[in-house]
Formats: C-alpha cells, structure tokens, sequence
C-alpha cells in the first residue's frame, strides 16, 4: 500500500465528513436566510436542531452495529448520495413540518451507518502506530472541506434576488459538495487499503453487543470523548461571550478570536497527531498531557484580576482553543490504544458518541442558566465545570494507558 493512497483516501473521508455535516448545522452560517427562505420562526429553528439531535442519539448505536456487519465504503457512499437527495429537496421546500421531517431525516442520512463507519474506515486504513496522524488528517481535510464549501456557498449567493433565493444557492451548493464527496470516496477509499486481520464485513453479530456493552474500555473511551468534545471543542465556544460581557472587548474582537479557536486551529491536527504517534507512542500518554494543560487554563481563568490587561486575557483565551483542538481532531484515535477490536469498533464508536455528544442536551441549558442567574460571575461556575471535566479526561485517559502497558507486558 502507498503511503499517497492511504493519504488520499483519508483526505477523501475528510472531504465526506466536512461537507455532510453542513446542512443539518447550515443555521451556524445563514440563519437569517434560512428563517426567511423555510418562513419558520427562531423557536422552530431550534427545534429542527433538536428533532435532529433526538434522531441522532437514537441512531449512533444501531447504526455502528450496521456498519460492523456490512461494507464500511458502502455505508458511506449511501449517506452521502442519501444526503445529496434530501438536500436537493429542501432546495425547493417551504414550510415548518417539511423541514422538521427533512431534518429529521438528516439523522438517517448523516448519522445512522455513516459516522460509525466512517470511524472504523480511519482506523483501519492506518497502522496502530499512525492513528494519531490519520485522525488528524482527516480533521484537516474536515475544516479545510468546510471553509471552501461555505465560501463559494456565501460567493455565489450573490446572485440570489432575496434572502430565500440566497438560501436556495447556498443549499444547492452544499448538495453538490456531497456529490463530489462521494466520487472522491469512490475512487480514493479502496477496501485493500484496510488493515487487520480481524476485520471481516459480516462476521459482526447482535449477539456480541453484550459483550461490548460489558467491555470496561468501550465505557472509558466513551468518557474520553465526552470530556474532549466538552473541553476541546463545545466549552470553548463560551470564551466568546466571556470576553464581550466579562472583559469588554467588541462582539466583532471577540469573533475574530472565536474564528482562530475554532477553525484556524484545526490546521494543527496532524501536528497533534505526529506527537502522539511519534513522540509519546501513545495517545492516552499525550491526552494526560493536553487534558492536564486544559484543566489549569480553565481553572486559571478563575485566578485572572480584573485589573488584568484586556489584550493579554484576549490571547490566553487562544490557549484552550490551541490544546482544545489538539485533543479534540484526534480524540477517537485513542481507539486503538484501548484494544477495542477494529471489528466492533462502529458498535464502540456508538455508544462512545451517545455519552460522548450528550453535552449538547444539557450543557447550553446548565450554563445558560448559571449566567441568567449569576450575571458575568455565572462564568465563575461554567469554567469550573469545564476544569473538573478535564481532570476526568486526565484519569480516564490514565485508566486507558494502564490498560496499554499491561496488555503489552503479556503480549
């Protein structure tokens, strides 16, 4: 296998999960246009979230289970193409209850066989040894997919007479994004690229989910991608608001900022990924190390003076963004250190992803609330919950290095 080929074929995933996930989250850019074009209302649009999230959840296990049993390129290029049509037909729908089936259907099409293989394909297209760089890579290919994409979509609605008409654009854009998503999968993700012994499409069975489910690791990698999605990426969107109500810089500051966390950052993944492969050889080792770095930023937040200088606090804020992204672009490569067999690992990233992403129902709400009550020191408790989750990622991810180093003693 060359190394271009492997390349290619992550870089292709990379391609699939930045441009597929654009549409069911397209109010993150044009929510106004979206407003206008479906004539909704603010409380509906989030609604069409939540319709999503619910599918969601009820669908990552399942479909990890599915994606165990079948060919991991087939789930992908279904979703896509799946996800294509919806869109396609949201381009010429109107209405609140068409768009809450669409969105709900969205799950179906974007999550359901989708994620769980399109883990299991980057674990296993790479070596034990590379994992770290693969995931980073593919989050890369991920961001960079996603910054192009919105771009043009913003570019060429132009061209649109009104706000709806500009939607319309912007949807058919995304449309085309995961049509050439999936021919580049097509091409580039070969299934003779995959590596292991143990993976085999259709030896998967039901059965084998208790033993899964009983697998203490599976649950330990679970919470290791709920503390990173926490600390490494959700929790530090609240620096946003921090910095415009706490420390007084200008909304526009403040979204500058906001731009260079969460996506500028992303470049680095790869970099993340080669220290953990060739500088720690172990993921949970350099975990430990970002998780424990996360946790004194976020408990240092609580230490800054008022009288701190506003351009100093401005750019410590950059820091959580830094080591966040760090964590978080290679957070499921942890897979392999965990000796969660690649031949479950769909059903594994399942369930991992339903603890792992359940912040987004009650964390907006929990901190919402502390700031409704508290004023600008409602902060105060959200970067302590923030640091007393990174210490849970420091133990779990302790959890997973002992368990490495005394499954290699017998090896």
């Amino acid at each position: 296998m060359s190394r271009t080929s492997k390349y290619l074929a992550i870089l292709s995933l990379g391609v699939a999960g930045g441009s597929i996930y654009l549409i069911p989250y397209i109010r993150y850019v044009f929510y106004d246009w979206q407003l206008e074009a479906l004539s909704i209302t603010n409380t509906q649009l989030g609604v069409l979230s939540t319709a999503y999230a619910i599918g969601c959840m009820a669908l990552y296990i399942p479909g990890g289970m599915i994606a165990d049993k079948l060919s991991t390129k087939r789930c992908i290029l279904i979703s896509l193409l799946a996800t294509s049509i919806l869109t396609g037909i949201l381009s010429v729908a109107s209405g609140y209850g068409t768009a809450l089936m669409i969105w709900f259907l969205f799950a179906f099409s974007t999550t359901f066989v989708f994620w769980g293989s399109l883990m299991k394909t980057i674990r296993m297209i790479g070596t034990e040894q590379e994992q770290g760089f693969l995931f980073g890579l593919y989050y890369l290919g991920n961001g960079v997919t996603g910054a192009i994409v919105n771009s043009v979509a913003l570019n060429l609605s132009s061209m649109g007479a009104d706000g709806s008409a500009k939607f319309t654009i912007c949807v058919l854009t995304y449309a085309a994004s995961t049509l050439i998503a999936a021919l580049l999968v097509f091409i580039f993700v070969k299934e003779k690229l995959y590596i292991g012994t143990d993976v085999k499409i259709n030896e998967f069975k039901v059965s084998q989910l208790g033993e899964v489910l009983r697998n203490p690791t599976v649950w330990v990698f679970a919470f290791i991608i709920f503390a990173a999605y926490t600390v490494g990426y959700s929790g530090g969107t609240m620096f946003t608001p921090y910095l415009t109500e706490v420390v007084g810089i200008t909304p526009e500051e403040s979204g500058v900022l906001s731009i260079i966390r969460t996506y500028i950052f992303y470049l680095l993944a790869p970099v993340s990924g080669m220290i953990a492969d060739k500088v720690f050889h172990s993921t949970s080792r350099w975990f430990m190390i970002l998780f424990t770095l996360l946790a004194l930023l976020y408990f240092g937040v609580l230490a800054i003076p008022s009288t701190a200088s506003v351009t100093l606090v401005s750019y410590y804020t950059l820091l959580p963004g830094l080591f966040g992204l760090a964590l978080y672009g290679i957070m499921f490569s942890i897979a392999s250190e965990t000796r969660i067999p690649a031949l479950i690992m769909g059903t594994a990233v399942g369930i991992a992803s339903v603890i792992g992403y359940s912040p987004d129902f009650f964390m907006w709400t929990l901190f919402g609330s502390w700031i409704d009550k508290y004023g600008g020191s409602g902060y105060t408790y959200v970067f302590l919950y923030l640091g007393i989750v990174s210490v849970i990622g420091i133990i779990a991810s302790f959890y997973i290095r002992k368990r490495a180093v005394a499954a290699q003693m017998q090896d």
